[in-house]
């Protein structure tokens, strides 16, 4: 049975400084370097707060108790037999099809596997191998910058993450652990209900005929910049076990990718930073990550969408909503910091509502804390949905 593969041209030159490459072997190298050090780049440049006060932020401990259970054979018969044949398989060749037409077979030893990989708190390094596809979004084909890494993972690796997401995900939503103001990535909060809410708001502050401003937050390379150290610590705050804190740090550790286009294979180079790209637990990890953030919005409302966040403020005096905008701002970007996450300056925007009313044509700037201006524009697109 062969598998069907994902697979992508490689651009016919690549940009590495000052100098144009045209050997495909360097090309598909390099692409690795660029995509496996991204994290590092920005979490390197994150600037350390200086004489600003951190926020409350802090995940305190929790009082309900997480450990892993027993997986069920019935539960990975049901996800073998659920697999897509057409998908990719990862380093290891076990083609999706196989695992599917050989459910029944395979599931019984199968997730006696996965049960011992609780106990030995470990699993599979060649599960921790991921395939990338640099797949190119747009712009100067010679900038690695254009292209973003489709990561592949082992399909069983990934039968094993869908067992080990339903038991975190159905603690944390049980025990309400997520922030009411965080959409996306999690089953029943998806683009819909955050664009409600939001737009619920801004409606409601038109009818009043008051002022709303926002500041729309986009961060740089947010998931590759995850810090691991941080991460587990704030898994342990929300109950984690000994056990699960050993499995979740191996779960991190030693990873590496390479590069895969056109028949050619990259050496493999770590990968020390970032929720691993296409796993199953990588997006709730990640949710984890920024929910305290929330807690800094102060006066002003802030919604989370996957790594969309929109902060925003109302009232019947401008000069008022922008201060209180501005104080938020600061203590929201303090917060990111203290994850050690940088702003993408130059994607983050400011915007006004109900422009009917009286307003100055060039408002207060809202500013970084490192005194750049953010631009205000007339529309933006949150999430899915064009605000203007």
């Amino acid at each position: 049975m062969k598998n069907k593969s994902t697979s992508s041209q490689l651009p016919s030159a690549l940009r590495l400084g000052y100098t144009i490459t045209t050997d495909k072997s360097t090309i598909i190298e390099n692409f690795n370097k660029h995509f496996s050090t991204a994290g590092h780049a920005f979490h390197l440049a994150t600037p350390t707060p200086v004489n600003c006060p951190a926020p409350s932020t802090a995940t305190h401990q929790s009082p309900h108790h997480f450990s892993f259970t027993q997986i069920q054979i019935a539960d990975v018969l049901k996800e073998l037999q659920n697999l897509e044949p057409c998908k990719s398989a990862g380093l290891d060749n076990l083609d999706p099809l196989f695992l599917k037409v050989f459910a029944e077979i395979v599931a019984t030893p199968i997730t006696s596997l996965f049960n011992l990989f609780f106990v030995s708190s470990e699993i599979p390094k060649d599960w921790k191998v991921a395939v990338v596809i640099p797949l190119f979004n747009g712009g100067d084909t010679l900038d690695p910058n254009c292209y973003r890494p489709i990561s592949i993972l082992p399909r069983l690796s990934k039968v094993f993450e869908s067992q080990v997401i339903k038991q975190i995900t159905d603690h944390f939503e049980s025990h309400r652990t997520f922030s009411t103001m965080q959409s996306g990535l999690r089953a029943g909060h998806g683009c819909t209900s955050a664009t409600l809410k939001v737009l619920n708001d801004i409606i409601t502050t038109i009818d009043k005929r008051h002022y709303c401003a926002a500041v729309f937050i986009d961060l740089a390379k947010a998931f590759d910049s995850v810090n691991h150290h941080i991460l587990i610590g704030r898994l342990n705050s929300l109950g984690f076990s000994n056990d699960c804190h050993a499995w979740i740090t191996n779960y991190f550790s030693d990873r590496v990718q390479c590069v895969k286009s056109e028949g050619l294979l990259s050496g493999p180079l770590a990968v020390s930073m970032g929720v691993p790209q296409g796993s199953i637990l990588g997006p709730t990890l990640f949710s984890v990550d920024i929910n305290d953030v929330a807690l800094a919005a102060g006066d002003s409302l802030i919604h989370l969408y996957a790594d969309d966040t929109i902060l925003y403020t109302s009232g019947p005096s401008l000069d008022t909503v922008l201060t209180n905008l501005q104080t938020s701002f600061n203590a929201i970007q303090i917060s990111f910091r203290g994850l050690q996450r940088l702003l993408n300056t130059g994607k983050t925007k400011c915007m006004l509502f109900n422009q009917s009313l009286p307003a100055p044509a060039r408002p207060s700037s809202i500013t970084t804390l490192e005194g750049s201006d953010l631009e205000y524009v007339d529309n933006y697109k949150y999430p899915g949905v064009w605000l203007d």
